[in-house]
Order: C-alpha cells, then structure tokens, then sequence
C-alpha cells in the first residue's frame, strides 16, 4: 500500500506539473495580447495624428487659395465703374472672407487636436516601452519556470517508473482504471471513519477491517481502493524529485 500511496503522489503532482505547463502557454498569449492593444493604440494615435496633418494641409491652401482670391476681387474692385458691379464685388469679398474664416477656425481645431493627441501618444510611447520591456521580463520568466517544471516532471516520471514496477501487476491495473475513471485519483484516506475524496462514511465494520490493515479494500461508496489515513507507516510519504 505504501508504494501505491507514492505512486498515487507522483500522479498527483505529475498533474499539477501539466496543469502549470498547460497555464504558461496562455499566460505568454495573454501578455502578448496586453502588448498588441498598446502597441495597437499607439497606431492609431499616430495615424490620426498623419490625418490631422493632412486635414490641416488641405485646409491652409484652401486659406492660400481663398487669399489669392481676394487679392484678384480686390484688383477688380478698383477697377470697377458700375454700382452694381461693385456691390456684387463686395459681395463676392465678403462671401470670401467668410469661407476663409470657416477654414481658419477648421485649423485652429485641428491645432487644439493635435496638441492633446501628441499629449496622448507621448503617453502611449513611453507605456509602449514599459510593456515591452515587462514582456521580456514575464516572457522570460514563464519559459523558466516552464523548464524548470518541464526537469521536475521528469524525474517525477522516473520515480513513477520505479514505483509501478515495484506495484503487482494486477493492482496497478486496478489503480490505473479508478484513477482514469475517478478525477485521477484511485486511492484515497480515510480518517475518523470518512473516506477524504468522496467524504461519505465508511460502515463501522469494514472501518474496522481498514484498521487492522491486513487487506486491500475499496471504499463502498466511490470505489477508490482506501487505507487508514492515521496509520503511521503511510505519513510523510511525499515523493521528492532526485536533484
């Protein structure tokens, strides 16, 4: 019982090892995920910012264009001999004069715009770098541990060997199908008369049986192969890797 107990022990952290393993693939995902929305911000801010630019481009030689304009409507004003010819030049000025207002104050905003957006992309920059540079840090730190879990599954499994060797090839069946069938694990203690992994009770009797320890019994409830989790011969039975 007490190499079945050990050999139970290398199952279980055998897969908690795999459970780590399995978590460290998605913890570098999720960090790569953090760093792609910065770096994805820090894209958009930049492409605005080329916008802005743009729009402001467009909208000075409109003003450029509009003031070449007045010049032209002012040359032709003083040229002008007819009154209503000349109300319609002032017209036309004035008509100029408005739209190149409309474009001064679509500078004046996108000035203002580009002011906050640069406050924000200076932002994302320098939080851009910090990620980066806690993405090697993370990243470098998962791949430890990741070999260092990957070197103690293996001597857990060379220590499995050994133990299922040592076991009756009947019984290992045995532990092998409740341990399939069973959440992984195929035996369990039983402590004041519970069974510790379906904690039900055990019959007086057969709890009594258990005490004496000169057979192998299963608990009547879950069907795992039991043993008196008091028992002092199955304490500290931890198994350790070999350094």
């Amino acid at each position: 019982m007490k190499i079945l107990i050990a050999l139970q022990d290398c199952d279980m952290r055998m897969r908690d090892i795999q459970i780590k393993e399995e978590e460290g693939p998605r913890k570098i995902q999720r960090i790569k995920e953090k760093l792609a929305a910065v770096e994805g911000q820090l894209e958009e801010e930049a492409n605005q910012l080329e916008e802005y630019t743009s729009e402001r481009r467009q909208a000075e030689q409109e003003i450029e264009d509009i003031e070449n304009n007045l010049k032209k409507s002012n040359i032709k004003l003083s040229n002008i001999k007819s009154n209503k010819e000349y109300q319609a030049a002032l017209k036309e000025i004035d008509d100029l004069n408005k739209e190149k207002s409309v474009f001064e104050d679509r500078v004046i905003n996108i000035m203002e715009q580009v002011e906050a957006l640069q406050a924000s992309y200076a932002i994302s920059r320098k939080n851009i770098e910090e990620t980066r540079q806690q993405f090697e840090l993370d990243h470098n730190e998962i791949l430890k541990i990741l070999k260092a879990l990957n070197r103690d599954l293996g001597k857990i499994e060379k220590k499995r060997k050994q133990f299922s060797q040592a076991v009756d090839p009947g019984l290992l069946k045995k532990y092998d199908s409740l341990r399939t069938h069973k959440g992984g694990i195929g035996v369990s203690p039983v402590i004041k008369g519970v069974c510790q992994t379906c904690h039900l009770d055990i019959p007086p009797q057969e709890f009594n049986e258990l005490l004496r320890g000169d057979k192998l019994m299963t608990c009547p409830n879950c069907t795992r192969i039991i043993y008196w989790g008091d028992d002092e011969r199955y304490k500290n039975n931890r198994v350790e890797p070999e350094p």
